[in-house]
């Protein structure tokens, strides 16, 4: 009676860890649920620190902003845990359009200049403010919000998120870097045909 006793609680010994996270395998593919768990003696503290947010991101491109990811693709230590990150550098004008996160809420620190950021309830109702250094704001998950940097000089901002991979979808995007046709866009958003094969131009969509 005792043996059995004794090795079910080595086996619970030698396997609790396993129990306590699962850093992602990322050479495998990657599902709804998440990566799937590397093996245990593959892991390290490695797996546990990322260092990519000290770096301020390229932000000389159309939008003058950049986002430096802290998920679970990135960092696999997170995967599982339903929590992530990430760096926002915003220059001088620089904007992140109207985008949502499909899978998570949202946190926003702002650590140096001032943001100006909102998000729409489902109901329309429209929620912004100017935030400056050691604000935070909530972005509910789902819904469309956004970031601009209204100052003269750049502004960064960490970001929390509810899920190891909170998924992104930019609104304008969607809509114009596409190969969507443009008589479809023009019915469903009531825009000029004109306008949007402009926005296609820029953006990289086509027909």
């Amino acid at each position: 009676m005792i043996f059995p006793i004794f090795f079910t609680f080595v086996l619970l010994l030698s396997t609790s860890h396993a129990a306590d996270f699962c850093v992602g395998d990322l050479k495998a593919p990657e599902s709804p649920a998440g990566y799937s768990c590397k093996k245990a003696e593959k892991v390290t503290v490695d797996d546990f620190v990322f260092s990519g947010l000290g770096v301020a991101g390229n932000t000389s491109n159309i939008i003058k902003a950049a986002v430096t990811p802290a998920f679970a693709a990135q960092f696999p230590g997170v995967n599982g845990l339903g929590i992530s990150l990430a760096r926002l550098d915003l220059a001088s004008g620089g904007v992140i359009p109207f985008h949502t996160h499909p899978g998570a809420s949202e946190v926003l620190l702002v650590t140096q200049g001032s943001i100006v950021a909102g998000f729409i309830s489902s109901a329309n109702s429209v929620y912004y403010k100017t935030l400056k250094k050691g604000d935070i704001m909530v972005f509910p998950q789902g819904l469309l919000h956004f970031q601009l940097n209204g100052g003269g000089y750049p502004a960064t901002a960490f970001v929390s998120f509810s899920s190891p991979s909170p998924g992104l979808q930019i609104l304008d995007f969607a809509l114009f870097k596409n190969d969507l046709p443009t008589s479809l866009v023009a019915a469903t958003t009531f825009l000029d045909v004109a306008q949007i094969k402009k926005l296609k131009g820029v953006l990289g969509g086509t027909n």
